[in-house]
């Protein structure tokens, strides 16, 4: 297969990916009751949608009442970084596009460009709907798969155990 027909794979494939997610995204959300990996699976596919919001972090965040605070955030972002691989793959071959669609996709490529996996870690961090940009951009510039891997699973994990923690806290004193 040539590198063109790679790209449009890719990107099929990660569009039925985010289209399957939101036909059965009702669905999704019972996955809390299977507990750390529910967990796991609302953040995967939460993540797995690209430049489409989640509420992924909401149900988290309501999980916190039931679970451990600190694990289910490590549970949870990684999932969440597991799934931000489909934006990984996509921006294989959808650089080009994004690049002519997105504003603000020059300045994150040059982020990403002159940080590398900091970036990553640093755009997994921080809540912020153009991570999936960061993704796509980290596939079109062919940072290792691992490498992207790795540090936006560290960002997510941060993330989410700060949010479960506040969110086990915040409703442990409001019941």
């Amino acid at each position: 297969m040539n590198t063109k027909t790679e790209g449009v794979v890719q990107i099929f494939l990660s569009v039925l990916i985010v289209v399957l997610i939101i036909i059965f995204s009702g669905e999704i959300e019972k996955l809390s009751a299977f507990g750390y990996v529910g967990a796991f699976l609302i953040a995967m596919l939460g993540s797995a949608t690209i430049v489409l919001p989640s509420p992924a972090f909401a149900a988290i965040i309501a999980m916190a009442a039931y679970f451990d605070p600190v694990l289910l955030g490590i549970v949870a972002g990684v999932g969440s970084g597991v799934g931000e691989l489909t934006g990984y793959v996509a921006g294989k071959g959808a650089r080009d596009i994004l690049n002519s669609r997105i504003k603000e996709s020059k300045r994150i490529e040059d982020f990403v460009r002159k940080y590398n996996v900091i970036a990553v870690f640093i755009l997994a961090f921080i809540p912020n709907p153009l991570f999936d940009a960061a993704g796509l951009v980290a596939g079109g510039l062919k940072i290792k798969w691992w490498k992207f891997l790795i540090a936006c699973i560290a960002g997510r994990v941060l993330r989410y155990v700060i949010l479960a923690v506040l969110g086990h806290w915040t409703l442990e004193v409001l019941t």
